[in-house]
């Protein structure tokens, strides 16, 4: 049975618990102890007191933080559950889009050119511009499903994701984008390199609708320690209240240990949002061996197969 307590009440409750217990620890000691404090109190007995009152702010001290350690715990683990809900949903809804909606309009695109074709010479041109009016919606529907779905990152790995989530916010934004994205990039796991990427992603989206921005940054930063990534632009800089989707970078974040600062450029025009991943870097837990793309993480071929081309990121340097 799911519990309904909120965090807030049951916050509460633990810190009465703790704090019961600990005055209660506190009386017994006095009663039991073979220590007595006379009605004035004397100079000798100051100390007592103090060591007294020491160990029961120490204790009470551990105890709220081992509760809060452990709400946190369980706040993060909430928050990847529904984090991981909404990738899966993401990927269903992507599907759907793919595989039912976009085959629709193609049929409907292709018995409109047969329709053209066969029109009369004054219904041929309002035929070709329902033809094109299809033929738009269908490339909506593919970018919708693939920015739910990026089905780049794991099949060619991080590096030609964020090229082609560049590429497509500057056609669709007008926005350019100066990108800097080594070539050589640590081995992350799954849901690092989810993360980086749906930071990167909402980044770079919030420019589109809140910066009012002529031109963005994004840049790839990776030492041997850890992985930086750096969404900048130059609209109205700084943020005055954090909304949704910092909010859900945040989350993100956290999930994988990683901090996420949202702040105003050094020159004051414009905003910069940094995701730093520690230990991500090319000597961290979670990096690894260098590598270029997604070379040395494709399953291997089956015997007698040809060998597969590699990929071409096709990334500006």
């Amino acid at each position: 049975m799911v519990s309904t307590r909120s965090p807030v009440r049951e916050l509460f409750w633990r810190v009465v618990a703790i704090n019961g217990l600990v005055f209660t620890a506190g009386t017994l000691v006095l009663a039991f102890a073979p220590v007595t404090v006379s009605q004035l109190v004397n100079l000798a007995e100051v100390p007592v007191l103090v060591v007294g009152l020491a160990l029961i702010l120490a204790l009470n001290a551990v105890l709220v933080r081992t509760s809060l350690n452990r709400l946190e715990a369980a706040h993060i683990a909430g928050g990847a559950l529904a984090l991981a809900a909404q990738e899966d949903e993401r990927q269903r809804i992507a599907r759907e889009l793919h595989d039912e909606i976009g085959q629709s309009l193609t049929v409907a695109l292709l018995s409109l050119r047969r329709v053209a074709e066969r029109a009369p010479e004054e219904l041929r041109a309002e035929a070709e511009v329902a033809q094109q009016a299809v033929r738009s919606s269908l490339d909506e529907v593919r970018q919708v499903a693939r920015r739910l779905r990026p089905g780049v990152l794991a099949e060619l790995g991080l590096r030609s994701a964020l090229t082609e989530l560049t590429d497509e916010f500057s056609r669709t934004s007008g926005v350019p984008v100066r990108r800097s994205v080594p070539k050589e990039l640590p081995q992350l796991d799954g849901e690092t390199e989810l993360v980086v990427y749906r930071v990167a992603q909402e980044a770079l989206t919030n420019v589109a609708r809140h910066a009012g921005a002529s031109a963005a940054e994004l840049e790839v930063l990776v030492s041997d320690e850890r992985l930086v990534l750096r969404v900048a632009d130059d609209g109205r800089g700084g943020v005055d209240r954090e909304g949704v989707g910092i909010r859900g970078m945040r989350e993100r974040a956290a999930l994988i240990g990683a901090e996420l600062v949202v702040g105003a450029v050094a020159s004051g025009t414009g905003t910069v949002v940094r995701l730093i991943v520690p230990g991500a870097g090319y000597d961290g837990p979670a990096g690894g061996h260098r590598r270029r793309g997604r070379e040395g993480t494709r399953p291997p071929a089956r015997p007698g197969a040809a060998p597969r081309p590699a990929a071409e990121p096709g990334a500006r340097p």
